[in-house]
């Protein structure tokens, strides 16, 4: 018999969390959450430990029954990330931490991280991951100057991750235009995991 979480009414990336530790003991567990937020968090989580994911909705919550294929990856081992630069020890990530670049003049700093994503966007090779946080979501929700730049960016094979924490923050989770919605897990494993990591 499956182990249970019940994960509703828990914040990002609490879930996850919950699901990965139950994971660590356990071939085949069910979560059950109550946005599709966590379902694609649990579920992006659960794949990157070799894991399949079926989802039901059901009137109590969504619920999430994964379990392990045989001759996945070990826990401890995080499937391969992207298409893109990075090293055999891990991927390239960029993290994005503001909707400009460096310290200073503001406005200077709107042209330089345009500028730099538009050459990110022209150039043959690629991160593997972009990661946006803090008011880095900006760049990636309706309205951004960049939006165009970081959706040829995606089509190429980079990874677009953004602060599901932040998004809300701001009053921007339902303007996101391009990438998935990620959680601090999530964002934590990358950086940790990272080959090369850059940071405009």
């Amino acid at each position: 018999m499956s182990t249970v979480i019940d994960a509703r009414g828990l914040s990002c990336p609490q879930p996850v969390i919950n699901a990965k530790r139950a994971l660590e003991s356990d071939d085949s567990i069910v979560v059950i959450v109550d946005n599709r937020t966590a379902v694609e968090n649990v579920s992006r989580m659960a794949a990157s430990m070799g894991c399949a994911v079926d989802v039901d909705e059901k009137g109590d919550g969504i619920y999430l029954s994964i379990r392990r294929h045989s001759g996945g990856p070990p826990t401890s081992q995080a499937a391969p990330i992207g298409c893109g630069t990075g090293t055999a020890s891990g991927p390239t990530v960029m993290a994005f931490a503001s909707d400009t670049m460096g310290c200073g003049n503001d406005e200077l700093g709107g042209v330089l991280m345009r500028s730099l994503v538009h050459t990110v966007g022209e150039a043959d090779d690629k991160p593997d991951v972009m990661v946006f946080y803090n008011t880095g979501v900006k760049l990636a929700v309706t309205g951004s100057p960049v939006l165009d730049d970081l959706r040829l960016i995606a089509s190429k094979g980079t990874r677009i991750l953004v602060c599901g924490t932040c998004l809300k923050f701001f009053n921007l989770t339902e303007s996101l235009a391009v990438g998935n919605v990620s959680n601090m897990y999530e964002i934590k494993e990358l950086l940790f995991s990272a080959g090369r990591l850059v940071r405009p």
